[in-house]
C-alpha cells in the first residue's frame, strides 16, 4: 500500500540566504526516498475495507496532544493576524517582491513519482552542497507496469504541501499583489513543467492544474526565470482544457494552494533540479490579463 513521506519535524530559521529572513528550514541527515499516501489502487489489487476507527488514535495522550497543537496554532494566527503579513506591521509595506518558498524550507515539501502506479522511477530530495538550496535528484524510467490496464508511465513530481490552519482549516497563499513567478534553479538540460494548483469546489476539478514550461539549461550556472501568471494555462490529468480560464490570484474564486514541478519527457535516465527560492514579484508594466485566446464551442 502506497504511503506518502511528509517532514514534519526539524525546523530552524534560515537566516544566512538573502531572501530568508523569515523562511523555515529543514536539514535531514540523508536524502529520502519516496513514499506515498493516496487514494489511488492499482489495477488487481483488492480495495482496503479497514474500518476507520482501526486507523485512528483514540488514545487520551493524543487527544490532549491534537488540542494543544491547535489551540497553539490559533494563537499563532492570531498574533500573526496583529502583526501583519510576515511578522512585519500592516503599514509601511512596500509588496514589490515576495519570497514564497526558499530551496532549505524542505518541512512543507512532498516527491512523488510513478512507482504509485507500479512504476520504476526513483526520485529523492535533499538539502545541497551549500545547506541553502533543495536538490531534487533520481532515475527516469519509461517502463509501463504489466498490469494490463496502465497504459504510460514514467513521470516524477515535487510539489509543496497545502497549507491547513488550526483545527484542519484549509488555507491559501496570497499572491493578489503580484504578477510574476520569479525561479532561481539549476538544471541538467531536461524540460519540466511548473503546477500551480488552485482550491476547486468541486470533485471533477480535483485534477485540475495551471500548467507552463520550464525549460532548463544545465551546466553550473544559475538560471533565473521569470514567468508572467497569465501564461498559465488550464490542464486536467496532463491534458489541455478546450475552456482556458486565467489564473487570477486576486479574484474570490481562485485561492493559490500548491506550487509544483514535474518531469515527464519520455527520455529515460538521471535527473536533477536544483532550487535556490521561488518568489513573486509584481511588474508594473506587465497588463496582460491572459495569453491565450478564447473559442466559443458551438456543439453540433
Amino acid at each position: 500500500m502506497a504511503v506518502t513521506l511528509r517532514m514534519n519535524s526539524g525546523l530552524h530559521l534560515c537566516k544566512n540566504h538573502p531572501w530568508s529572513r523569515h523562511c523555515l528550514a529543514f536539514y535531514p541527515a540523508v536524502p529520502h526516498p519516496v513514499v506515498y499516501i493516496n487514494s489511488y489502487r492499482r489495477p488487481g489489487l483488492p480495495p482496503d475495507k479497514t474500518p476507520f476507527w482501526k486507523k485512528t488514535d483514540f488514545s487520551i495522550k493524543n487527544g490532549v496532544n491534537s488540542v494543544k497543537k491547535h489551540f497553539g496554532l490559533l494563537m499563532k494566527e492570531a498574533a500573526d493576524h496583529l502583526r501583519g503579513p510576515n511578522g512585519k506591521k500592516p503599514y509601511g509595506r512596500i509588496c514589490w517582491s515576495r519570497q514564497a518558498w526558499c530551496g532549505s524550507s524542505e518541512s512543507q515539501k512532498i516527491w512523488t513519482n510513478d512507482v504509485e502506479i507500479g512504476g520504476k522511477s526513483q526520485a529523492f530530495l535533499k538539502i545541497g552542497n551549500n545547506s541553502q538550496t533543495a536538490l531534487f535528484y533520481g532515475v527516469l524510467n519509461n517502463d509501463v507496469p504489466r498490469d494490463g490496464e496502465t497504459r504510460f508511465s514514467g513521470y516524477c513530481t515535487l510539489r509543496t504541501k497545502a497549507p491547513k490552519g488550526s483545527f484542519n482549516r484549509k488555507l491559501s497563499y496570497d499572491w493578489s499583489n503580484f504578477n510574476i513567478l520569479h525561479l532561481r534553479i539549476r538544471g541538467d538540460g531536461r524540460p519540466w513543467m511548473v503546477n500551480i494548483q488552485s482550491e476547486t469546489y468541486f470533485s471533477a476539478q480535483w485534477d485540475d492544474l495551471y500548467n507552463y514550461f520550464l525549460y532548463t539549461r544545465g551546466g553550473p550556472y544559475w538560471q533565473d526565470v521569470k514567468i508572467p501568471l497569465s501564461k498559465f494555462f488550464l490542464t486536467s490529468r496532463g491534458r489541455i482544457q478546450d475552456g482556458q480560464f486565467p489564473l487570477w490570484p486576486d479574484k474570490a474564486s481562485t485561492t493559490i494552494t500548491t506550487l509544483g514541478f514535474t518531469l515527464a519527457d519520455r527520455a529515460d535516465g538521471p535527473f536533477h533540479l536544483e532550487i535556490d527560492f521561488i518568489g513573486l514579484c509584481k511588474d508594473q508594466a506587465h497588463t496582460e490579463e491572459f495569453a491565450y485566446e478564447h473559442y466559443q464551442y458551438k456543439p453540433l
